[in-house]
């Protein structure tokens, strides 16, 4: 059975993997317009730190994630120091819940205004997956680059 604390302890890691390679970039290659779904590299990387800071706070019932719009991160430094404190929350949480926390339910509204029942475990595999899903956009913009992503799998960690 997946255990999903080791996958996003693994999506951490490779977090810092890519996150080291976009900082060899000039921050006007960072920023740059790449017509993405975010459109920039920096912006593609902080939407993924904002998605679990968003879920974060929908499973503890917080109001703390960042409310900073794309634009306001200046600095590979500030977004490192986003990235630093999103994960220090997603660790603090993943630290304070019991097994039997995973089956804890929420009901949340979609976008057809219809309301479903989740578990905290079906959100942390969402956050999982969306991230994964932003990395394969990054992956393809550095290799329209030029750049070779970072390794990433469990034998490379």
């Amino acid at each position: 059975m997946v255990d999903i604390r080791r996958l996003l302890e693994y999506n951490e890691k490779v977090r810092h993997r890519y996150f080291e390679a976009l900082a060899k970039l000039t921050w006007r290659e960072f920023v740059k317009n790449r017509e993405a779904s975010f459109h920039s590299l920096k912006n593609i990387f902080v939407h993924t730190l904002n998605a679990v800071d968003y879920w974060l706070d929908f499973l503890q019932k917080e109001h703390l994630h960042s409310r900073r719009k794309f634009d306001q991160y200046r600095t590979f430094q500030e977004v490192r120091a986003y990235m630093e404190s999103v994960e220090a929350r997603m660790r603090d949480y993943l630290n304070s819940l019991l097994v039997k926390g995973l089956e804890k339910k929420y009901k949340l509204k979609i976008d057809s205004n219809k309301t479903v029942e989740i578990t905290a475990e079906d959100v942390l595999i969402h956050v999982f997956e969306e991230e994964v899903h932003h990395r394969g956009e990054l992956i393809a913009l550095l290799w329209q680059m030029g750049i070779k992503p970072p390794p990433m799998g469990w034998l490379h960690l």
